[in-house]
Order: structure tokens, then C-alpha cells, then sequence
């Protein structure tokens, strides 16, 4: 039959001839530049589907961004660096031990912005309250409002946000907008959202917008993930959430009764200027517009026994993965307790062996995650490091489904609190432009610790001997995801 014909000679030689070579070239070329563990899985692949592989890998192998934008944050960096230096020669009032301040100079080093004393922080778990104190903030805003969300949704519970929004921009507010292009893309009422913002005075732009038809192509997964608004350089807010409804517009998620539970802080003080910046940063990169003149350049009155800040810009555009040395090296330091919250936990070989050593050698430290997670291969990933996190003497509490834990924070010791849109996995260290805030002092770990608190009471605890007795298929899943997380 026709189906059983071999293909001539020539054909398969040439055939054979490609395989060995893709193989042969993926070798010297895979692991440049690349985690050990991450080149493994790419040669992994390319080597048990050539062509496939190598297609897939030159779509998404390269995390970086385009060469134009690594320039440009870079002379930003300069600039800061430049406009703070007397504010860095004054430096903060902290007194804490000698590894903070030495985290708070890595920070400086790589993301440029320094330490700021005098700050004001409300952290706000309620989801709905956190729209409307946003909400009320835009209302009270006369001169500028800036906006930038990972993923943005005009619904029945962001619908005054926007019309506050307008409404200032109408009034003669400078109103600027950012937000991730793909990941708003795939959330549902992405055209209304669009009609909405066209039909005001908003500014608006997508962030690092996938139109090859435009020449704007890039890896595409390589995302804009942070979430920050500031207004009139007075307010900022900063945290986990989207600006969404909490069951994320999806009908699946709203007959189980699933929500997202999350984290935001509320800024007063000379910090909100680094939020700008970031901002400033990103607003600069989509449109060329330059908003220096618009940035108060820390001119700010610190109130006394305030709260220490200091912001931690994080992404492709550096090359350093601050936020993965950061946490890496407070974790390290810590001498009595962790507690990481992290709705996808999959670290590198570096973070893991950083908690894994805290817990062996005294350290108390527990991990918040949800019982079961909102992406499946995530999810499966990491649940494949539960036991060796169990075996160092970890906690690990779950907590109750059908909720999803989407806050992403830890504290270390009574001295350091770090909350923003980094979670603890690979693709925010490496893919992702993510935004942290550092805090020490004012009390901020005592609040902190009172929402920890509230997550252990509603949490179930996993121990080692149950985790070890679910079921095989389980386990074969867990290690499958874990091998597709490292593909970066």
C-alpha cells in the first residue's frame, strides 16, 4: 500500500543529515547564557523532536528584549543614579542590623533607586476596597494619574475606576494608561475595554504590543507584569491585583465559586516617586515620550517613625534578575523566620537551595500557597518541590480551594517586608518586567505578620508522610510540568 513506501534514499539521507545536525548545533548553541538546568530541558526537547524543538526553541528562547529598549533603561538607570546622588550621600535613618542596608546597596546597585525614610503604608486585603480606594484617589487627583496593570478589564467592578478615569482626564487631569497587550488580550470584553478608552481622553498604550504587521515582534511570552498606579506623584498603590473582577471574567471560575485573593499597599511619601519612575520607565519605552519634568525628584517632607521604601524594578531590560538576588540574598540573612507567600512557587537552583538551607539551619520557615492553583502546569510544577521543601523542615500551608492565594509578599525576621507582582518562579526572574517594594521599619512587619496570620488560620497544613502517599500518576505529572517550567 501506498502508506508503507519507504521515501527514496536521498530523501532520508538528507533527512538524517538535518536531524544530526539541529542536534549537533543545539549543543554549542543551547547552553549560552542559560541555566544548566534550563539549557537541559531546551536540548531535551530539541533532541527528541528536532525540527519541532528548534522551531519552538527560536520562537521562545531568547528572553531578551530588543537591544533599543536594554539601551534605553539603561540610560535611565544613569540618570537616576545622577538625580538622587545627594539624597543617597545623606542616606536613611534605619538602625536595623548591617544585612539590611547591605540588601538595600544590592538594590541601589542594580535597579538605581535608593533607600527612602518617612514613608506611609496601608496594606489593603479586601479586593473590592482596594478598587474603590483607587477609585477615590483618581477623584481627588489634579494634576496626573498614571496607570499601569498587567492585565486591565472594564466590568461591573472596575466600571467606576474607569469613569473616574475619564472623568478626571476630562476635568484636565493628564490621565496616562498602561497594560500588558497579551495578557489583556485573552481576558473577555478586551473590545469593550478598548471602546471605553477610546471614547475618553485617556492616554493609553499597550505594553510591549505583539503586531508583527507593525514591526512590533518580540519572544511572546516576555510580558509586562507589574501593577502600579500613582497619582499627582502624592498616592501610589502597588501590589498583586489586576484590575479585574476577582473571579477574572470567566463563567468556569464564578460557578465554582473561584476568586483571587490579594495583597495591595497604599503610598504616601517619597517612595511614590520611585513608582513613578517605573512607571516613567515604561511609559518612555512604548510611546519615546520623556517624563522627567513630570517626577518631583523626591521633594517630599518624611514623616517622622515612617516606614523605610525602597523600589525594586526588575526584567528583561536588566541584566542582573534583581528580584531573584534579592530575595536570594534577605533569605540567606535571615536568623529566625521566613514566611513567603507565592501563588507560583518554582525557583530556580539558587532560591531553592537558599530556603532549604534557612530551614536546616534553625530558621522557622513557611510557604503560603493554594490548594489548587489556576494553571494547571504551574500548579503541577510546583507541587514537584514539596517534599524536598517538607524534608528540610519547611511548613507549607494551602490554602482552601476554590480561592486562589494571588498575593505575592514575604518577611524575614521582624526587620524586612517585600510585597509586589514578583512571584517566586522562573518566569518573573527571567521573563517577566516585575516591580518589588522593599520595607523595613514603622511597623510594616508587624502588619504584615497579621495578614500572614489570617492566611495560617484559614489554611490547611501539608505533611510529609500525606504528600508522600498521593498517587503515582500525580507524582508523574508534578515531574513532567517540572521540566517544562525551565524551558526559558
Amino acid at each position: 500500500m501506498w502508506w508503507t513506501i519507504s521515501p527514496p534514499g536521498w530523501i532520508a539521507t538528507i533527512l538524517t543529515i538535518i536531524d544530526f545536525g539541529i542536534r549537533i548545533v543545539a549543543l554549542g548553541v543551547v547552553p549560552g547564557n542559560r541555566r544548566p538546568t534550563t539549557a537541559m530541558a531546551w536540548l531535551l526537547a530539541i533532541f527528541f523532536l528536532p525540527i519541532p524543538g528548534i522551531i519552538i526553541f527560536a520562537l521562545f528562547g531568547n528572553n531578551r528584549l530588543n537591544e533599543s529598549r536594554v539601551r534605553r533603561q539603561a540610560a535611565i538607570n544613569r540618570a537616576v543614579r545622577e538625580n538622587t546622588r545627594e539624597l543617597e550621600a545623606e542616606g536613611s535613618s534605619y538602625a536595623g542590623p548591617e544585612w539590611v542596608l547591605s540588601a538595600a546597596e544590592l538594590n541601589r546597585r542594580l535597579g538605581s533607586l535608593p533607600t527612602l525614610d518617612g514613608n506611609r503604608v496601608t496594606l489593603q486585603r479586601d479586593y473590592r476596597q482596594s478598587i474603590k480606594d483607587m477609585t477615590e484617589a483618581v477623584r481627588a487627583a489634579d494634576k496626573h494619574v498614571h496607570v499601569e496593570f498587567y492585565i486591565m478589564s472594564y466590568d461591573d467592578e472596575t466600571r467606576e475606576f474607569f469613569t473616574a478615569l475619564a472623568e478626571a482626564a476630562a476635568r484636565g487631569v493628564t490621565v496616562r494608561l498602561l497594560f500588558d497587550h497579551i495578557a489583556t488580550l485573552r481576558i473577555h470584553g478586551y473590545r469593550q475595554l478598548l471602546r471605553q478608552l477610546k471614547a475618553s481622553e485617556i492616554q493609553w498604550h499597550r505594553m510591549l504590543p505583539i503586531q508583527p504587521s507593525r514591526g512590533n515582534w518580540r519572544r511572546p511570552d516576555l510580558r509586562n507584569h507589574r501593577k502600579l498606579m500613582v497619582v499627582d506623584g502624592r498616592i501610589g498603590f502597588t501590589g498583586s491585583q489586576n484590575l479585574i473582577e476577582p473571579g477574572y471574567r470567566k463563567r468556569a471560575n464564578h460557578r465554582i465559586g473561584r476568586r483571587w485573593v490579594e495583597l495591595m499597599a497604599r503610598l504616601e511619601g517619597p517612595v511614590v516617586d520611585e513608582l513613578n519612575v517605573v512607571f516613567a520607565t515604561d511609559w518612555n519605552a512604548e510611546t519615546d515620550e520623556n517624563l522627567e519634568r513630570e517626577l518631583s525628584l523626591y521633594e517630599w517632607e518624611s514623616e517622622p517613625g515612617g516606614v523605610t521604601c525602597q523600589v525594586v524594578p526588575s526584567g528583561p531590560g536588566f541584566t542582573t534578575e534583581n528580584n531573584l538576588r534579592l530575595f536570594t540574598s534577605l533569605i540567606y540573612s535571615a536568623s529566625e523566620r521566613i514566611s513567603i507567600t507565592s501563588p507560583y512557587f518554582v525557583p530556580d537552583d539558587s532560591l531553592l537551595y537558599a530556603i532549604t538551607t534557612a530551614a536546616q539551619r534553625g530558621v522557622q520557615v513557611e510557604l503560603f500557597v493554594s490548594e489548587k492553583g489556576d494553571q494547571f502546569l504551574v500548579d503541577h510544577a510546583q507541587r514537584s518541590y514539596y517534599e524536598v521543601l517538607l524534608e528540610a523542615g519547611i511548613r507549607i500551608y494551602q490554602y482552601p480551594k476554590p480561592l486562589v492565594l494571588h498575593a505575592k509578599h514575604f518577611t524575614v525576621d521582624d526587620e524586612v517586608a517585600v510585597l509586589g507582582s514578583s512571584n517566586m518562579d522562573m518566569r518573573s526572574f527571567s521573563l517577566n518586567l516585575e516591580v518589588s517594594l522593599m520595607m523595613f521599619g514603622g511597623g510594616i512587619v508587624e502588619q504584615m505578620r497579621r495578614v500572614e496570620d489570617t492566611y495560617r488560620n484559614l489554611s490547611k497544613e501539608l505533611h510529609l508522610e500525606d504528600w508522600r502517599n498521593r498517587p503515582l500518576p500525580e507524582r508523574y505529572v508534578d515531574n513532567v510540568a517540572r521540566l517544562t517550567a525551565t524551558l526559558q
